[in-house]
């Protein structure tokens, strides 16, 4: 099944659920109230959640805001006293000091993210909290980003940006600012879950030559097919691909797996992308290798740290192009990551499966 096809179940699914939901919530919150004479009480931990999600919330729960911004760890902590359930709408640690404070009724917790390499995911097991979180549904909205990210690096944008700025306009020249070609080209992913496939099929638009990917398992047959990829191990995929697209959680596999080594493998023509996690590139060996010209530009959604510090010298280079972490920033993506999340908190506090649970 191609990910537009789960997206549009996953949002028909939400419809369904929210009726679903109301049922149950119904049912647990009689219980609830026959036990302790009070309502659910949710924390949600971010004061721009979108108001989506709220509505949800509000309609089967008492609401307790975070207002700080950025979010004050001791206003969380004190606030999260007592609550049943916890929407949690930023990245801010979510661990074992967050969980005592919460206390021993906690029962339903989900972020609205699709990665959760901020959250201590053994101490929620070992607490028996079931954790949700939103993959999937931003999806389209990394892709489209990550595409951009390609024809940005590739066609020199930062560059040629840099020149208009500095007066520097030199289109007299007939090999002014040439770039490197999307058409006919080998991709490689680092990564072929749902963004990776998103971003490929988009790419098969811009007549590439065929994809390749390095993840654990291989994907189904009938994907490869669709989007003419290839499973390689890691070094074939540095060797052979013209662009590199960095698509992977961050895990203690993952993290620093494209440094030094990995860039003296890869064409000097090479473009590197990353919308998976800033801590999966060595920053300091990246910088070598673009200011030394190894591979040809990056273009880069995730760093480490974030943010970055303006006087980085990544953002002294020609040939980095660098935004601050919006892969998923779009109005209705982030509405439909709140609605999401608010239903797997919902279901977690009804005792049912969650909508898109963690683990």
């Amino acid at each position: 099944m191609d990910p537009m096809t789960k997206l549009l179940l996953a949002l028909s699914l939400a419809l369904f659920i929210s009726v679903n939901n109301a049922s149950l919530l119904h049912r647990a919150k009689k219980n609830q109230t026959m036990s302790t004479g009070k309502p659910f009480k949710v924390i949600v931990t971010h004061p721009e959640v979108p108001q989506e999600g709220l509505d949800i919330l509000k309609e089967h729960c008492e609401i307790i805001q975070v207002n700080s911004l950025p979010t004050n760890r001791a206003e969380l902590l004190e606030k999260i006293k007592g609550v049943d359930g916890a929407f949690w709408g930023g990245h801010e640690k979510l661990n074992a000091e967050v969980l005592d404070a919460a206390g021993p009724q906690l029962k339903s917790v989900s972020t609205m993210s699709a990665g959760i390499d901020f959250v201590d995911v053994p101490e929620l097991k070992k607490r028996g909290i079931p954790l949700g979180h939103t993959p999937t549904v931003l999806n389209t909205a990394v892709a489209d980003l990550a595409v951009g990210l390609v024809i940005a690096a590739s066609r020199r944008f930062q560059e040629a940006r840099k020149k208009i700025d500095t007066d520097n306009w030199e289109n007299y020249h007939l090999n002014w600012l040439l770039g490197q070609d999307i058409r006919d080209s080998t991709v490689g992913f680092y990564g072929f879950g749902g963004i990776g496939q998103a971003i490929a099929k988009r790419l098969l638009g811009f007549d590439i030559d065929q994809v390749l990917y390095t993840t654990r398992r291989r994907v189904h047959k009938e994907i490869e097919e669709e989007l003419k990829a290839k499973k390689v191990d890691f070094d074939t995929l540095l060797a052979q691909s013209d662009f590199i697209v960095i698509a992977s959680p961050l895990t203690a596999d993952t993290q620093g797996v494209f440094n030094a080594t990995a860039f003296n493998k890869m064409k000097e023509t090479a473009i590197l992308v990353n919308i998976g996690r800033g801590k999966i590139v060595n920053q300091d060996d990246l910088y070598e290798a673009l200011k030394s010209n190894r591979i040809f530009a990056a273009g880069l959604d995730v760093t480490d740290p974030e943010p970055l510090a303006p006087t980085d010298k990544l953002l002294t280079l020609d040939n980095a192009v660098v935004l601050p972490h919006i892969g998923s920033a779009t109005k209705r993506t982030r509405a439909e990551m709140a609605t999401i999340a608010a239903h797997n908190v919902l279901r977690g506090l009804a005792g049912e499966p969650m909508f898109s649970p963690a683990y």
